[in-house]
């Protein structure tokens, strides 16, 4: 691969309008073999409010109905609800139901073509709170390690000298291309390190994956959680990640701010991802976490639907 240029398709299909509305339905149920008396949960299921992304509406709905539920902001700023059930219950049921706008954004080789390693090296000392905020996503984290064979990797598309943008669009590529997307491959406990031998997992996995190996070059990236809307584009591959959660993760170009890669679907994102939130890896923005006492053995079963509310959403 020609190391001075970066890999050509790397935008995501994009829908034909500046503006898409989107209504997102996240639906996970949980049926227990034995009754639950108490169950407490933390749940990350709130769009976030952003430049790009407009939150027009959420509502939250939880059956059994809970003793309580509040919501905090943490401190990633992300919208994070409680609840918690003090009934004897069989099943329990977290809805989510959103409508968002998402902006389409600019080309990402409009963006400043700083050399990473002045990028890398300017982070250090870099003021003010959003490089700040920035630095805390160049460490390692409980699902993301930094690793030497991991920076020796990359560095393939790292070279002295190179923009930012161009060598991270590329190392989005590589993953895409080495990896093969297989959902039965890992779990989410499944280390950094035993995705890049297997050379194959699931989003999560791919995000994580990069993650590990931007931090291990002295870069900040920090993990997303979110959806895609894989409404078909015209002459387009289909995305994948639809119909259920989706991750992706961002790096910090300084100055540019953040910009979000999708190496799961070889893409920059565009108008088609919806952020619900990011922290340092899935742990921080899991949808649905919690404890219960009881309940002998469970399944569980997520259903999410993303549909475009403009119906010229495809018109060229």
């Amino acid at each position: 691969m020609n190391a001075s240029a970066p890999h050509a398709v790397a935008h995501e299909p994009l829908l034909r309008r500046t503006h898409v509305r989107y209504h997102v339905e996240h639906t996970t149920t949980y049926t227990y073999s034995e009754p639950v008396p108490v169950c407490h949960n933390e749940i990350h299921l709130v769009p976030r409010a952003l430049p790009r992304q407009r939150v027009l509406g959420n509502a939250i709905t939880v059956k059994p109905q809970p003793a309580s539920l509040s919501t905090h902001t943490d401190a990633f700023g992300n919208t994070v609800g409680y609840f918690s059930i003090q009934e004897a219950h069989e099943q329990l049921t977290v809805a989510s139901s959103s409508s968002v706008e998402v902006i389409t954004p600019g080309p990402w080789e409009m963006l400043p073509a700083r050399n990473w390693e002045l990028l890398r090296d300017d982070l250090e000392r870099a003021p003010g709170p959003d490089a700040l905020q920035a630095k805390q996503f160049r460490f390692e984290s409980p699902l993301v390690r930094t690793l030497e064979p991991l920076a020796s990797w990359a560095a393939e598309s790292f070279p002295t000298g190179r923009p930012w943008a161009d060598a991270v669009v590329e190392l989005t590529h590589r993953i895409f291309r080495d990896f093969v997307y297989d959902p039965t491959a890992t779990t989410t406990s499944t280390p950094v390190e035993e995705v890049f031998r297997l050379r194959r997992g699931v989003c999560q996995d791919f995000a994580h994956l990069q993650i590990a190996c931007l931090r291990s070059l002295g870069l900040a990236a920090r993990y997303i959680s979110g959806y895609i809307a894989n409404t078909r584009v015209p002459g387009e591959r289909e995305l994948v990640g639809a119909d259920a959660s989706h991750a992706w993760l961002s790096v910090w170009g300084g100055e540019a701010g953040w910009l979000d890669l999708d190496p799961t679907n070889d893409c920059v994102p565009g108008n088609q991802h919806v952020t619900l939130g990011w922290g340092r890896d899935y742990a921080d923005v899991c949808p649905i976490k919690g404890v219960y006492v009881g309940g002998g053995s469970h399944s569980m079963d997520v259903a999410v639907h993303v549909r475009a509310l403009d119906s010229e959403w495809n018109t060229p």
